[in-house]
């Protein structure tokens, strides 16, 4: 007997709503300022990454799932900023998975969305060194506000719950047979 998901019936149930999700303009840009200053922060702690952009600067990405679009723009500082709506992206990438629990559950397991990538190639190529290469070290910002030893012990707990998670949603994906 084949196992499903334990959210399966949650995005079923979430698909037939047909809720109009849409959130207030302000909101959304909102979001996207507090997005890129979150990604700027990630930038700074890696000189490498920041060079790499300033080579870009000017150039426009556009991120896109589903309904929802995210455009940046490259600084001559080599960070991000939100780029104007009507910009024309150099590089646009579409997340082609409709189902958040999916794309949540390929990303428990290390994986990565499923991407449709158009445009500028070198660019691509930089966009995903990035993926690749730069990491946000939590615990270190963690330490700085709370200390050492506590903050070591948050991120501690914070992984066995998300390696428990993993194992979980790992395991449902597993079909089972009885015989």
């Amino acid at each position: 007997m084949a196992t499903q998901s334990p959210f399966f019936m949650l995005e079923s149930f979430l698909q037939n709503l047909n809720l109009p999700l849409t959130p207030p303009a302000w909101v959304v840009d909102e979001t996207h300022r507090r997005i890129v200053l979150l990604l700027n922060h990630v930038l700074m702690q890696e000189p490498q990454a920041m060079e790499r952009l300033v080579r870009q600067k000017g150039r426009v990405v556009r991120i896109q799932w589903r309904t929802m679009t995210f455009k940046v723009v490259m600084t001559p500082a080599g960070l991000l900023d939100v780029a104007p709506a009507d910009a024309e992206p150099d590089l646009s990438l579409v997340i082609t998975d409709e189902s958040p629990f999916s794309i949540a559950q390929g990303l428990m397991q290390g994986g990565k969305p499923a991407v449709r990538i158009e445009g500028d190639v070198q660019l691509a190529a930089e966009v995903s060194w990035l993926i690749d290469h730069v990491r946000w070290d939590v615990e270190e910002d963690l330490a700085r506000v709370l200390g050492d030893a506590p903050a070591h012990g948050l991120v501690q707990a914070v992984r066995a719950m998300a390696q428990a998670v993993q194992q979980f949603v790992g395991g449902a994906g597993r079909s089972t047979e009885v015989s």
